[in-house]
């Protein structure tokens, strides 16, 4: 494996400043209202947007927060993002040691890694944004020794999805890794505000009665750009491996244009995954 990842997004997507990374983070927390009551139950994962922090940051905290306060210490994150630019291979982990942030380095689970037989790479993730915005968030709100596993999925779609998921669990198991699984999307990009948000609803409802296949038709059907769909079916699936009975809860929905007022926005949604 390669050392350390050069960072695409620092200074475009979040700041260079770790200082200014824990103010925005910290004044988020503070802004929002936070349901922590769901820090109470066995939390599997979530879905966190990766646009600008400055943009999403509100959306993103709610399901970290949570995390935070539920006090469960995680092993791993396996954090899988959308693949934008269409470099490397369609599913791949990247092939770096170790990936940094202003709060320092973060070390990639190489043995999760090669327990899932999916390939490494390293083309996939070098100018990709989506993955890695996360990662601050990761590092703040869970200050442990938790490990990355950095998953680029640009072959997106609800068979593939399902395949991944299997070999995580598997893998998971296998090596008896407690993950925390984070599918890194936006939603609908570029309409205005209410018709985004409508679009969003019509995906959502089939997601929240954990219909896969109808999730992924409506995006089709409608066109909604949720350019990290993909990286959502797999946390379902992983989801179901874990907990047939798993629950989904919306904890945020919101859009650029309540940063920067716009005739067009980008649409954000953080949502939760848990057992009972």
């Amino acid at each position: 494996m390669l050392d350390t990842r050069n960072n695409f997004a620092q200074g475009r997507f979040y700041s260079n400043d770790e200082d200014e990374l824990r103010t925005l983070f910290a004044d988020a927390v503070k802004d929002e209202s936070i349901d922590t009551s769901l820090s109470t139950v066995n939390i599997i994962g979530g879905i966190v947007p990766h646009a600008g922090h400055v943009y999403c940051a509100r959306e993103a905290v709610h399901f970290f927060e949570i995390v935070k306060q539920s006090k469960q210490v995680f092993d791993t994150a396996i954090l899988v993002n959308p693949n934008h630019t269409g470099m490397g291979l369609p599913v791949s982990i990247d092939d770096h040691q170790y990936w940094q942030t202003p709060f320092g380095r973060i070390e990639i689970d190489k043995d999760l890694g090669e327990a899932t037989d999916l390939p490494f790479d390293t083309e996939s993730q070098r100018q990709e944004h989506s993955g890695e915005v996360i990662v601050p968030y990761i590092q703040y709100f869970m200050e442990n020794n938790i490990k990355l596993l950095p998953i680029s999925f640009g072959a997106q779609n609800n068979e593939n999805a399902k395949v991944v998921a299997r070999r995580l669990y598997d893998a998971c198991h296998s090596l008896k890794r407690k993950a925390l699984f984070i599918a890194s999307s936006d939603f609908n990009h570029f309409a205005d505000a209410q018709t985004g948000a409508e679009l969003d609803s019509y995906a959502l409802e089939a997601l929240l009665r954990k219909d896969t296949a109808a999730f992924e038709a409506r995006i089709k059907e409608k066109q909604i750009s949720i350019c990290g769909y993909g990286a959502i079916l797999c946390l379902l699936h992983y989801a179901n491996l874990v907990d047939p009975t798993y629950k989904i809860a919306i904890l945020r929905r919101g859009h650029s244009g309540e940063v920067h007022p716009a005739s067009q926005v980008v649409d954000y949604v953080s949502i939760l995954v848990y057992s009972i």
